[in-house]
């Protein structure tokens, strides 16, 4: 059960106010003197405080009522206080709220913004509560996963990006052929370097080939080599990407653009171990991890014949979908200070900007972005003109649907105060009502 703690000197407070939380199934404790208070606060789990301001007889000043507060923050720094003001302690509760009090009530109250306050403010440290676990467990894991594993200097913060990393090192150690899937820009050469480095051959090679950037009757002389004279401009003999990548990794990017003549060939190698450069008869052989990636849909290709089924199931044994950085915001401000390597500063404004932003080119553009807007901004702080960037037309779309500031203002009234009942008229969670309060400057009451 919510449980309140009550401080203040008048007993007739405290018994009216523990009646009146009982009635709505909070729990309270009540102590006559700060001392008290703070040895109960000890001693018992206590969700709220709320706390009078003068504990002495024929004192208004509000001090003691400070010194309370600064020792309960002392003890607990994130519990929410309620203040209790007579009107000569007005000018002291709103300096003590200013410096971190929950809220503050005249004596007498009122019964019903009372209970709304407290409703509110137990609501959101339930929630500040979860949101920390979460937070916890999370920086729990990332450190784990970085002391077990060579991640390198990568960046993330999402718990999306994290499932892909911990399954990327799950499964370094094995053998197998591995098929990272996800948009243009969004990490995937990074994911495939992880795999290599925590592999078994990472003493080895780690050797990149871009299949989408090559003309179709290139590439295979890029995989396999080619002896001099093999077709037309080929004056000398050239190694190929399998050969190079002997005992290590081969990272075949953007795979799906593999011509069908060279799938047959790399399914063979795949199989064997073996190959033939073009232009000779020689089998060749080489022990190599490959690793391919691609931002294509590979099973409608084989569905239309453009690739290889057998090929398909061959590559992707394991397969690591990379979410478009869209996918996990919490990376966006983690990966913006990084490449601003501390060359400059975002403002709140530009902050929000980026949060906001579809990234369509994912992180390839949150780099281009940061590099231009490092450049342009004044005094080292970036502001959103510094950006460049526009809202995409999905999230104007979906903002057009969000309550403004009134529709909340609204809601608020309708359910007398209680966010939580608010955030259902809504169709929104707690969370998400008290971040739109928190931008539109709406308090709990």
């Amino acid at each position: 059960m919510r449980t309140v703690l009550i401080i203040d000197d008048n007993p007739g407070v405290g018994e009216a106010l523990s009646l009146l939380l009982s009635l709505h199934d909070i729990a309270a404790h009540y102590a006559a003197t700060p001392e008290q208070g703070l040895a109960l606060l000890a001693s018992k789990p206590v969700d709220l405080v709320i706390q009078d301001m003068n504990f002495s007889a024929d004192t208004t000043s509000g001090e003691e009522g400070r010194s309370l507060f600064q020792q309960i923050r002392a003890l607990s720094p994130d519990l929410p206080v309620i203040l209790l003001t007579a009107w000569t302690q007005l000018e002291q509760a709103v300096a003590l709220v200013k410096a971190g009090a929950a809220d503050y009530l005249s004596k007498p109250w009122d019964d019903a913004k009372l209970l709304a306050t407290v409703e509110n403010l137990l609501e959101l440290a339930e929630s500040t509560a979860e949101l920390q676990r979460g937070r916890q467990a999370r920086r729990a894991r990332i450190e784990s996963l970085r002391q077990r594993y060579q991640l390198d200097d990568l960046v993330f913060a999402s718990d999306a990006m994290l499932n892909t990393l911990e399954l990327a090192c799950q499964v370094a150690r094995a053998p197998l052929p591995v098929l990272i899937t996800g948009p243009n820009g969004s990490g995937k050469e990074r994911v495939a370097a992880l795999v290599h480095a925590n592999s078994a051959v990472a003493g080895g090679p780690f050797i990149a080939l871009n299949c989408g950037a090559l003309p179709a009757d290139l590439i295979e002389a890029e995989l396999f080599g080619a002896e001099s004279g093999a077709y037309t401009g080929a004056n000398r003999m050239r190694e190929g990407r399998f050969e190079a990548a002997n005992g290590g990794t081969l990272f075949l990017d953007e795979i799906g653009n593999l011509p069908l003549a060279g799938q047959v060939k790399l399914l063979r190698v795949l199989e064997t171990g073996r190959f033939e450069r073009l232009g000779s008869s020689k089998t060749r052989e080489t022990r190599v991890r490959v690793i391919s990636a691609t931002n294509a849909d590979l099973k409608a290709m084989v569905a239309q014949g453009a690739f290889r089924e057998d090929l398909y199931y061959r590559l992707n044994v394991v397969e690591l979908r990379l979410p478009a950085l869209a996918e996990r915001r919490d990376d966006v401000l983690p990966l913006a200070e990084h490449f601003l390597a501390g060359t400059a500063r975002l403002s709140d404004a530009a902050r929000e900007l980026l949060l906001q932003h579809g990234w369509s080119g994912n992180v390839r553009e949150l780099k281009n972005v940061m590099a231009r807007a490092a450049l342009l901004c004044r005094d080292g702080l970036i502001q959103p003109a510094d950006l460049g960037l526009e809202l995409n037309t999905a999230a104007a779309a979906r903002s057009l649907d969000e309550p403004g500031r009134e529709a909340i203002l609204a809601a608020l009234r309708s359910a007398g105060g209680v966010v939580a009942r608010a955030a259902q008229q809504l169709g929104l969670s707690r969370q998400a009502l008290y971040r739109r309060m928190e931008r539109y400057g709406l308090g709990s009451e």
